[in-house]
């Protein structure tokens, strides 16, 4: 009996082992043909092959598609059979045996073309459906609805009976939905098809309805017009809070640009047209700390712009101190000379930095964690711009915090008040011009940190936001931070919302103009600063 069951378990095996090289056989032969196709002499035969191999998903294909975008297959000048050449070796594309009576002098290499090498990529993401690695479907998937090739169609099918990630697996559905309104399938498979397209509510979604429009039948019209519709809609509202967000991300720069000038203008009264120059000078520290940290410790590359905010902000604030002790001191009073100094000094320093640096842009990396974009409902939000508005808002609240909590936020409070007044009490109003000049060019310094992620660096980069950083300072309130978080912010998303319209010229001029006429009926801005000098 023990004999006869290992008799029987051999036999079995033995079975098995023929059953399966004859279904592998009948798959090569199956293959043949197709990989044969690929020896075509006309370019849309090859094609039309690459497409049936495709479809079949059998994983030996993906090898064939390899080899023929490296050039290994040939086939006789006028067309038939493909062979795999390796040197002077010719074999079987499919067995990799070798094929005797064929020399490689008597083959030529299947010439490719742009429309071929499209047809195999388009061939290889879509066998990769049955790829092991989740990642390489889901990238198939998103590959076949945006091809819409119907020829996979079964190939799909098949994928998504076999799927069991629910993210890929709804990739698939919508894959398979594009198809299905692309084929001849009944009314009830093409409603289906077009709730599921309608459910993504996308712009690609409006995109594959609008197309299907076109050569939808009379009945299916009335369902697919209300989905374009109510897609439409639905992309109109996340429109307007996109623009909202652009608005927001382009006025917390504007908030880091003016925040500073702000400061040095209500204290001091000074009109700075250097300010702009601290901001490019923060840019070019960041520069010079990511350049350092990369070449002396480049594992600790990815915090250079949390070494970079607090040297931007010592040494530009340094510059500042500096600035206000050499020049502005003795200006005091003078304010259209002081406008020409600073103006002056402006140039001097753009000069320097283009001796030092050169004139051409400089590139800061981004860290990993402030690259990439994700999506939020509707909106298409970057990494970058959202940490630029949290980093905006931390130093406003703590500048805010600073003036007041601290002692010299107080002194620098009385005087903005009342310079006379502050001085007969005490208070040393040079030391305070000082340190309010050094700490608006230090915010300066860290405003252009942050620039230095979104913006080029290079020695004009304070020229394109000292107006705009003016026009915020004028609009909320000179000397007022909470009018100048207002009217950044309020100024960015009225940008935003002109620029589609008008221009990115235009809308400015259109702002500009705005701002003056509002400055007609409010002198002082939206938050005027109260106090018996101001008065």
């Amino acid at each position: 009996m023990q004999l006869t069951s290992r008799t029987l378990r051999i036999v079995l095996l033995l079975l098995g082992l023929g059953l399966a090289f004859a279904t592998g056989a009948r798959a090569q032969d199956a293959l043949k043909p197709l990989v044969d196709g690929l020896g075509a002499t006309a370019f849309p035969q090859k094609v039309e092959a690459v497409k049936q191999l495709a479809a079949t998903g059998d994983p030996k294909v993906p090898e064939i598609l390899e080899k023929l975008s490296a050039g290994e297959l040939f086939a006789p000048k006028a067309g038939g059979a493909v062979y795999l050449v390796e040197g002077d070796v010719v074999s079987d594309p499919l067995t990799g045996a070798p094929v005797e009576g064929v020399t490689a002098t008597s083959l030529q290499k299947i010439r490719l073309n742009n429309m071929l090498r499209g047809a195999i990529g388009d061939a290889m993401s879509q066998l990769t459906l049955l790829s092991p690695d989740r990642n390489a479907r889901l990238s198939a998937a998103q590959a076949l609805l945006a091809s819409g090739d119907t020829a996979n169609l079964a190939l799909l099918d098949g994928a998504l009976s076999k799927e069991g990630d629910a993210e890929v697996k709804a990739a698939m559905e919508s894959a398979r939905a594009v198809l299905i309104l692309k084929t001849d399938a009944s009314a009830e498979d093409k409603k289906a098809a077009i709730e599921n397209v309608a459910a993504r509510g996308d712009r690609g979604a409006l995109n594959i309805l609008t197309a299907a429009l076109a050569t939808a039948p009379p009945d299916l019209v009335p369902v697919i017009q209300s989905r374009i519709d109510g897609i439409a809609s639905s992309l109109a509202v996340w429109d307007v809070a996109q623009n909202v967000w652009y608005g927001l991300s382009l006025g917390s720069v504007l908030l880091l640009a003016a925040i500073g000038l702000a400061i040095t203008f209500g204290v001091m009264g000074v009109i700075n047209m250097a300010h702009g120059e601290m901001v490019m000078l923060g840019a070019y520290t960041t520069y010079v700390v990511q350049q350092t940290v990369a070449s002396f410790a480049p594992g600790l590359s990815t915090f250079s712009l949390a070494f970079a905010v607090p040297i931007a902000f010592l040494f530009t604030g340094l510059v500042g101190v500096a600035i206000e002790r050499g020049i502005i001191r003795f200006l005091y009073g003078r304010p259209l000379e002081t406008l020409l100094a600073t103006w002056g000094l402006s140039l001097i320093l753009q000069q320097t930095i283009r001796t030092i640096f050169g004139p051409t842009n400089r590139q800061v990396d981004n860290p990993s964690w402030m690259s990439g974009t994700f999506d939020f409902g509707g909106l298409a939000i970057t990494w970058n711009r959202m940490w630029i508005i949290v980093f905006s808002l931390a130093v406003f609240l703590a500048l805010l915090t600073l003036l007041k909590r601290s002692r010299l936020g107080l002194q620098m409070r009385a005087v903005t008040q009342n310079r006379r007044m502050a001085s007969s009490m005490g208070i040393r109003t040079p030391m305070v011009d000082a340190m309010t000049f050094g700490l608006g060019s230090g915010i300066a310094g860290i405003a252009g940190v942050a620039l230095s992620q979104i913006d080029n660096v290079s020695p004009n980069l304070g020229q394109n936001y000292i107006i705009d950083s003016f026009m915020v300072v004028v609009f909320g309130g000179v000397g007022n931070l909470w009018g100048t978080f207002v009217g950044a912010m309020t100024l960015g998303i009225a940008n935003k919302f002109l620029e589609p319209y008008a221009g990115a010229v235009l809308g400015k001029i259109l702002i500009l103009v705005l701002i003056i006429l509002f400055i007609q009926r409010r002198p002082r801005g939206l938050f005027a600063l109260k106090g018996r000098s101001i008065e």
